[in-house]
């Protein structure tokens, strides 16, 4: 079941959902109306399970568990939810950076409230994605999802998470890669199977999307089934979730049709997806985006990011290897490979997407940008009397800025942490407002002095322009701006919503001429050889295109011509 919290804002009293409608997915016309009430069936909290092994990881040598029981089939009710319109806030508008991608996560712990732990997993995930939240929580018997547009606390409120019980739990939180920015598209997917149904959450972007569209319509001439007649989504991820669907059923099991989806799957994904009682990760052979796993005391964690982990108590155990599928259920853990890994991990998580408390390839992402900002004080020297971060994003490379240096760290820029996606449009007077919706300046720290403002990158150069005026306008004397990433040259195609070529500022200026366009004093940018040596990671297993424009998975052929526009 899937409820749209716009439509039901909670539970009624005589066990209804408001303004939802559930019918087999099979059967879901376009045009199709929905009563105003659902009896919904209360779910049974399910405990004692068996404990996970306590070897994080066994070799597989069982079968697939048979599916469980269940009469008749999933249910979604996702056509029937209303479009929304996209919403582009005047504080996402002037913040540029590339966008994050996605948050996902995932939970296995008969006995513990997976719901509560699935919300705090998100909350810690919620800077990779501020569009929409969701998770899906199962029973045993069923799968209830709850998503809607908004951040992890908008969505999710205490009844509504009192609500689910469950033993095992899915969680997404979004910002689009593909597909438009409505609630059609927020995740967890669901999609009903002849075995019960199943959850699907994905970050990344697949590059193969034609291919998969044929070899879909295939599996719909074999079943009988109008082509999409599921797919009332644009996003790969409803893709992907409609393949699944068609394979599992019979003889098919979850697992099985997962060793048959994923070696065809091309580009960056990390998925967590579930059946009723099985959880399953996955990540793709070149490992683009993080996805780790932990412990808890009676169960299992799967999160993009190790911070999600700290902030339920779960033990970090390892990040789970490129071309890896993990499975979880009532057996254990088991592990198996779908693919030779071939590792490219992107650069651009240890410059901006990445919490600074997470962990990757052993590195925490705090020390990594300090030691981004020391190099680049190597590398970009300039007398001053202060450096400043542009916050958050900043704030370590800063640091290590002023530390190398010897000038002075301070904060001259003050964050508003509450502006983000609302679906309240701001009026032009708003709007012409620009960065000071973001960003205020503290006038007396920075009125009459040398300023070295440090940033994570420049992508369209909006932001920094603005910001540059903007100190300039409280009284600083001189602006030196310094980035703790090369000029972003590439788009990307593997889940960061970087512009195409055209409209990056780096491709075809130099950058004195780049300094110039901002309207800074000096404009110093770190090395590709400096930031990759920061990391601790050997460059050929790093993914660099944003900046070197060598992909490490073919890139689709009907964006070939985003890499030739603006050169």
């Amino acid at each position: 079941m899937i409820i749209n919290k716009r439509l039901a804002p909670k539970l009624e009293e005589d066990g209804t959902v408001e303004g939802v409608v559930c019918i087999p997915s099979w059967r879901c016309p376009p045009s199709a109306q929905s009563p105003s009430q659902l009896p919904v069936t209360p779910l049974t909290h399910e405990s004692g399970l068996p404990e996970p092994p306590s070897n994080p990881v066994e070799p597989e040598t069982q079968e697939d568990e048979e599916p469980p029981s269940v009469d008749g089939f999933g249910f979604e009710a996702g056509c029937l939810a209303p479009e929304l319109s996209d919403v582009n806030d005047a504080a996402s508008e002037l913040f540029d950076h590339g966008e994050d991608e996605c948050g996902v996560f995932g939970v296995y712990a008969p006995g513990e409230d997976v719901a509560k732990l699935t919300y705090y997993g998100l909350f810690a995930l919620q800077h990779r994605g501020q569009e929409s939240a969701g998770m899906a929580v199962s029973n045993g018997d069923r799968i209830m999802v709850v998503k809607d547009m908004g951040l992890v606390s908008q969505v999710f409120d205490e009844p509504t998470l009192n609500s689910l019980h469950g033993h095992l739990a899915v969680g997404h939180c979004r910002y689009s890669t593909t597909g438009s920015s409505t609630w059609d598209n927020s995740q967890p997917t669901f999609q009903g199977t002849p075995e019960g149904g199943m959850a699907l959450a994905h970050n990344g972007n697949l590059t193969n999307t034609d291919e998969l569209e044929q070899w879909l319509t295939e599996l719909d001439a074999a079943h009988g089934v109008p082509h999409k007649v599921r797919m009332d989504s644009t996003s790969d991820t409803a893709l992907l979730a409609a393949i699944f669907a068609r394979l599992i059923g019979g003889q098919t099991l979850a697992t099985a049709a997962a060793r048959e989806v994923l070696p065809k799957l091309k580009g960056a994904f990390c998925l967590v997806f579930c059946t009723e009682n099985t959880l399953f990760a996955a990540r793709d052979p070149q490992g683009i985006h993080p996805l780790v796993l932990g412990r808890l005391e009676n169960g299992w964690v799967v999160a993009s990011e190790t911070a999600a982990l700290d902030i339920i108590g779960a033990t970090f155990i390892r990040e789970i290897e490129p071309g890896e599928l993990i499975t979880i259920s009532s057996a254990g853990l088991r592990s198996t490979s779908f693919a030779e890994p071939d590792p490219h991990g992107c650069l651009f998580e240890f410059v901006y997407l990445a919490r600074p408390d997470t962990k990757i390839s052993g590195r925490r992402i705090y020390q990594v940008r300090t030691e981004i900002g020391r190099t680049l004080a190597m590398e970009s020297p300039v007398d001053a009397d202060l450096v400043i971060p542009t916050p958050e994003s900043g704030t370590p490379s800063a640091i290590g800025y002023a530390e190398a240096s010897g000038i002075p760290y301070g904060q001259g820029l003050v964050k508003n942490a509450y502006v983000g996606r609302t679906f309240i449009q701001p009026s032009q007077t708003i709007r012409q407002l620009g960065i000071r919706l973001k960003l205020n300046p503290i006038r007396d720290v920075i009125a009459g002095k040398r300023l070295i403002v440090v940033d994570d990158s420049i992508v369209r150069g909006n932001t920094q322009r603005a910001l540059v005026k903007m100190l300039r306008e409280a009284g600083a004397a001189e602006v030196h701006v310094r980035i703790a990433s090369p000029p972003v040259m590439w788009p990307c195609f593997y889940g960061i919503d970087f512009a195409t070529r055209a409209e990056l500022i780096a491709p075809g200026l130099t950058v004195e001429e780049i300094c110039r366009s901002i309207g800074a004093d000096t404009l110093g940018y770190i090395s590709l050889e400096g930031l990759v040596a920061c990391t601790g990671v050997a460059k050929r297993r790093l993914c660099c295109a944003c900046f070197d424009g060598e992909y490490p998975v073919p890139i689709p052929p009907d964006r070939v011509d985003e890499l030739q526009n603006g050169c």
